[in-house]
């Protein structure tokens, strides 16, 4: 088997899918909770999915056959893109929760794939990995968009595209807090909101902001980004399924957030901030608002520019 490791372990970070007004199309890494994947070559040209491991809720339910598992699924894509021989043995330690809004779903495919990335003889550029990355969000949400894998796999700000994955630059002081609640709320039920149709006015305002924001994020200015992150198409109709949204995000405007939304689908929510120490100021009162709607939850406060997934160690 030409390959240059035996084993590999990676992490994924947790991440902000949507940043409210660029639904399925844009997101961003947190530095915070995060997935981790063991990955083994092994001689049989299939891929299994040995273990599910970890406190995260929901881990009961992720299935371990391998083309309805995130992880398994863009392995079995990969094998198949490159016309591997070998095959792959994945084992998957959760600290994202399923059904969170954080990404737990596409972190376990992400830290998969760049664990198997280091076990190439001749590793694929990060980018590469991304149509990998988007197979196997197939296996979660029967659909295939990277605002959560784009992000992961490049970290920062992403441009996720259905054929484009573009890093976009955040300025250092940009800095956001995740807010999660212990509910759950599955991807496709939050999706299942949207299937009406949009009146074009609405289209129209929602195109301005987020215009306003791209243009606010390559300029460094908190003033547009500010205008541009309000998000008038997708968080009017899930917001009802999220108790306690509306204070939550009450909360974040008081504190000084130059936006808040629902991070990807729910319930989790997330505020932007001009400086780390608006942020962490703010991350309680956001707590005690869900808290207010009978909800335990937690912060983690980050910079806008987190992490991308990396390989922690390789034999």
């Amino acid at each position: 088997m030409d390959t240059r490791h035996r084993q590999a372990r990676a992490f994924a970070p947790a991440g902000v899918g949507n940043i409210g007004v660029g639904f399925d199309l844009l997101g961003h890494a947190v530095d915070g909770p995060r997935d981790v994947a063991t990955v083994r070559v092994i001689r049989e040209p299939v891929v299994r999915v040995d273990a599910i491991r970890g406190d995260a809720r929901g881990i009961g339910a992720i299935p371990l056959a391998a083309a309805e598992n995130t992880a398994g699924r863009a392995l079995q894509a990969l094998r198949a893109a490159l016309g591997l021989a070998h095959g792959f043995a994945v084992e998957l330690d959760k600290g994202i929760p399923l059904g969170s809004g954080m990404g737990g779903s596409a972190a376990s495919c992400v830290a998969a794939l760049v664990a198997a990335n280091a076990l190439l003889a001749e590793p694929l550029p990060r980018e590469a990995l991304y149509p990998f990355a988007l197979e196997g969000e197939w296996a979660s949400t029967r659909s295939r968009q990277g605002d959560n894998v784009g992000p992961m796999l490049v970290g920062g700000v992403a441009l996720a595209t259905p054929a484009r994955l573009l890093p976009l630059e955040a300025p250092g002081w940009l800095h956001c807090v995740v807010v999660q609640p212990d509910l759950v709320l599955e991807t496709r039920r939050a999706r299942a909101v949207l299937a009406d149709p949009y009146p074009l006015a609405t289209v129209v305002e929602h195109s301005t902001h987020l215009a306003l924001f791209l243009t606010g994020l390559a300029r460094a200015d908190a003033g547009l980004i500010a205008e541009g992150l309000r998000d008038v198409l997708v968080e009017p109709r899930r917001a009802p399924l999220v108790p306690g949204f509306a204070a939550v995000k009450e909360a974040a405007l008081a504190h000084g957030a130059l936006g808040a939304s629902l991070s990807g689908g729910g319930p989790s929510c997330f505020a932007w901030f001009a400086s780390r120490a608006a942020a962490e100021a703010a991350s309680q009162p956001m707590v005690q608002a869900f808290a207010g709607a009978g909800v335990a939850a937690r912060a983690y406060v980050s910079p806008v520019a987190g992490p991308r997934a990396e390989v922690l160690d390789a034999a």
